[in-house]
Formats: C-alpha cells, structure tokens, sequence
C-alpha cells in the first residue's frame, strides 16, 4: 500500500507497467477490483480509494471533478488508466486534463448521461437517480439497495451495513450527480492514446451512454455481459480483453 502527495491510499499488485484501477460508487478499490488480480502477475496494479473511502480522506460528498484532479495527481510520469462507473467520469475527465501522462484509457459504463440526452432509457435512469437522491430513503442500507437495483449493479449488501459501506453510501446519497458531467469529447478524440469503452450489455441506457462515447471519441467498444453493472466481476473475460487492449497498446 502507498500513499499519494494528497494521502489518498492506493493499494499496489504485482509488478510491471503500471494500471491505475479507478472504483465506482459503493465498495472501495480493493473489493471492487478483486477479480482483477491475476493480472498482478504481469502489470503493477495501482488500485485507488476514492476521497470517502478506506484510508483516503474524508468527504462529505463525492465529485467527479474532484476525483479527476486527485486521478491526475496519481498519473506521475505515466500509467494506463482504468475506470469503472462513477469512476469513470473522473478517469475521462483526467485524461483529457493530462493526456501526456495517459498510455491509455479504458472505461467501463461511465454515466455520463448528457451523452445520451434524448435516449428514453437512459434518460429514465438519469431520472430515477435524481429522484433518488432528492427523496429516497434516509437509511444507507435501503438507499444502497434501491441504487444498486437502478443501476444493475447485481449485488445484494449486508444490512446494517458495515462501519465502511455505511460511510462510502452517505458519500454516494450527498454527491454530485453524473448528469452533471460534462466530458470534453474533442479533447479525448484528439487525444493520442488508444481508448476502449466497455458496457455490459444489460441496460439499453447505459449501453447507449458507451456506444455514443466510444463513436464520439474513436475509442473500441467491448461488451462483456454477465454481471450487469459490475462488469469486472466477470473475472477472466474483463481481464483478458483488458488485457489485450493493454498490451496492444
């Protein structure tokens, strides 16, 4: 485990070029990221706690502009760069801040659902998620729940939820929405890293948000159905077309 300069705790895998692994909402970095590391055994996985997570500092509420400064911060001289979900935004985000520092940049459903105004799915979505978060329920473990169905996640959270999960759900409740987001599509398009957008083909929303963001950008688009959401945890499939995607590049 290290620490980055603004004491966000980063978790290291293996050894070899580096991979920095971005989580989305709910389960920090290490859990939401256990399927990948087999991968440890050729690349140097660099997995993030978002601000609100594990030993990173603590917030009240998540934003992705936020996350994509502390993402640049962690790039150094250099990394592919990997984000799921709400991760996702500030991945995009970061990459087209700081391309020279990118060796690549894969992305998997980021909700970035301006992409997709007009989509009656994922404008549904979009809705639903706002509703939520301005009337849902005031305990983390209904929220959690009522979240994770909304968006396919396909997991089911212990309730009460642990110390942990309790604090990562109220970062996710007062957070700033990912209709809010708004991604330089120019920038990332004539940005010179390759790109690969990844959906799990479960939701015709989101599937629509990637295969917009990977037109708008030039960027490969790989579906990998099986976990809805939570497209990492179909393990050896993510890994080895993450890893092809890695190693062309």
């Amino acid at each position: 485990m290290t620490r980055a300069p603004a004491r966000l705790e980063v978790h290291a895998w293996g050894a070899g070029p580096r991979v920095l692994l971005v989580h989305g909402n709910i389960l920090n970095g290490p859990l939401s990221w256990s399927q990948q590391r087999p991968l440890a055994e050729r690349w140097r996985l660099e997995i993030l706690n978002r601000r609100g997570y594990g030993q990173s500092p603590s917030t009240e509420r998540q934003d992705f502009a936020v996350d994509a400064r502390d993402i640049v911060g962690l790039l150094a001289d250099g990394a592919h760069l990997v984000g799921h979900s709400y991760g996702g935004i500030g991945a995009l985000l970061a990459a087209a801040a700081w391309p020279q520092a990118v060796r690549s940049l894969t992305v998997i459903e980021p909700p970035v659902f301006r992409l997709a105004h007009g989509h009656a799915a994922a404008d549904a979505l979009a809705e639903q998620l706002r509703r939520l978060q301005a009337a849902g329920p005031a305990d983390p473990a209904a929220y959690a729940d009522a979240f994770v169905d909304a968006v396919g996640g396909g997991i089911r959270l212990p309730n009460p939820l642990p110390r942990q999960l309790d604090r990562s759900v109220r970062v996710l409740m007062a957070g700033r929405g990912p209709w809010e987001a708004e991604v330089p599509l120019a920038t990332l398009r004539g940005a010179p890293f390759r790109k690969l957008v990844v959906s799990g083909g479960h939701h015709a929303g989101l599937g629509a948000i990637c295969d917009t963001l990977a037109r708008e950008i030039a960027a490969e688009h790989a579906v990998i159905a099986g976990e809805g959401h939570n497209v990492p945890r179909t393990g050896a499939r993510f890994n080895a077309r993450l890893e092809a995607f890695l190693r062309a590049t």
